[in-house]
């Protein structure tokens, strides 16, 4: 009996220890793996991973507001850290001054070689050091016989460098989503608040500014976004020469003839917006068929701008300033790729994507009637098709693409001609035109 109740003892005893010891079953191994990958740990990985490195990280959700608040921090310390490192009004004056006093022989022409060149660099704060490269001297020498540079083109160079970085860093402070582009509302704020610090812009009315800011941006975005995407890229604006053309408004003194020229002046803003308001003959701020008609010296067909408020965007069959300013950029800069493309959207009437005979057809006829109802000379329509055809010589026979009217540099005569009476008379007329000008000049 003894013997028995000791057995049963020992095996309640070795049964307990195993049941407290850990459990490595293959069923709970499996579920463990199974649950740790599903959760992502030990996901497995392509090999490649250990000699590429991850170059794309996705932007946090925007319900985690943790993330997004520390990706804003993040790029504010990173601008900051950019803005930093640019060069202050004190170092290029310094830099000039070493520039200067290390002239190669004959120093009269105020050039550098490259030995003098990497001296000037070891002395130049550290900032300035990676202006001072080989690549740099190379770019900027133009086969001077003794192998020099001259200075005044290299600090032209630095400080274009560090006005583009400014501008960079400037830009994009407005760029909410940090992906390097530009939205309307980002760009409307950049100009706003620069409109103080321009001198050639003191005289606006605080109530004009919207009317400004919305003139200034629309060209940026007529001839950076003609796609219509709603947003531009910073390179591309830092790339094109508006930007210069806005900052030349910083020039205290600068003459009428430029202001006059330069689109983002106040005179041509006001100018732009007088011609809106004289052209809304019924203050309703809204310009109709009739009164857009009026535009210019009134000679823009009535088939032309039937396709204009059929083709770009109105309310309730009237066009507000946006659209105008659209409008007028357009007719404004006929030759530029940009303005062909979105006069050309009106001209394909048919929705083919080229012109067509019958295309033209239906444009020079409007023409004509406006000719005969002045007593003009008609001209033979087919004669003039043909000679349209013979200027753009395109691809394919008898279909006129965007392509072809860019190509052939010849363009705004081909739009002047369809849609304005006085552009096809001018053209119609251009010898006796020249012969006159000669006679004038003598």
């Amino acid at each position: 009996m003894s013997t028995w109740v000791e057995k049963l003892r020992q095996y309640n005893a070795a049964k307990a220890q195993e049941n407290s010891g850990p459990k490595d079953s293959s069923e709970e191994r499996k579920m463990f793996e199974e649950y740790y990958l599903e959760w992502g740990g030990g996901r497995k990985r392509d090999p490649s991973y250990s000699s590429i490195p991850c170059f794309y990280t996705p932007l946090p959700p925007e319900q985690d507001l943790i993330l997004q608040k520390l990706r804003e921090e993040s790029r504010a310390a990173f601008l900051t850290r950019k803005s930093a490192a640019l060069l202050e009004n004190e170092e290029l004056q310094k830099l000039l001054d070493l520039l200067e006093d290390n002239l190669s022989p004959p120093i009269e022409d105020r050039m550098i070689n490259f030995e003098d060149y990497l001296k000037v660099k070891d002395q130049v704060s550290p900032k300035c050091k990676d202006y001072f490269s080989a690549i740099t001297f190379s770019k900027l020498y133009k086969k001077d016989p003794h192998g020099r540079i001259a200075i005044v083109e290299f600090f032209h160079y630095v400080m274009r460098k560090v006005w583009l970085q400014q501008s960079r860093i400037g830009l994009s402070l407005y760029d909410i989503s940090g992906l390097g582009y530009l939205r309307e509302a980002d760009l409307e704020n950049y100009i706003l608040e620069m409109i103080p610090t321009l001198p050639q812009l003191e005289g606006l009315e605080k109530s004009f500014y919207s009317f400004y800011v919305c003139t200034a941006v629309r060209k940026f975005f007529f001839f950076l976004d003609p796609l219509r995407t709603g947003k531009i890229k910073i390179q591309d604006i830092l790339c094109c020469s508006f930007l210069d053309e806005l900052l030349e408004l910083r020039e205290e003194g600068l003459p009428r003839e430029r202001q006059d020229s330069n689109w983002f002046s106040a005179a041509s803003a006001l100018r732009v917006y007088g011609q809106y308001l004289t052209l809304d003959t019924d203050h309703n701020g809204m310009l109709s068929k009739s009164e857009l008609g009026r535009y210019g010296s009134g000679t823009l067909t009535s088939v032309f701008l039937d396709r204009v408020f059929q083709e770009c965007l109105t309310y309730e069959g009237e066009m507000d300033y946006k659209t105008y300013l659209d409008f007028i950029l357009a007719l404004e800069n006929r030759k530029t790729p940009q303005a062909l493309q979105y006069l050309f959207k009106i001209l394909d009437c048919e929705g083919e994507g080229a012109l067509t005979v019958f295309s033209l057809n239906y444009f020079f006829r409007a023409v004509q009637e406006e000719l005969s109802r002045h007593g003009q000379d008609v001209v033979d329509m087919k004669d003039l098709i043909n000679e349209v055809f013979d200027m753009v010589k395109p691809d394919r026979a008898g279909r006129i693409t965007l392509k072809d009217l860019i190509r052939c540099c010849q363009g705004d005569i081909i739009v002047s001609i369809l849609i304005d009476v006085n552009g096809f008379w001018t053209y119609e007329n251009r010898e006796a035109l020249v012969a006159a000008e000669n006679i004038n000049n003598r």
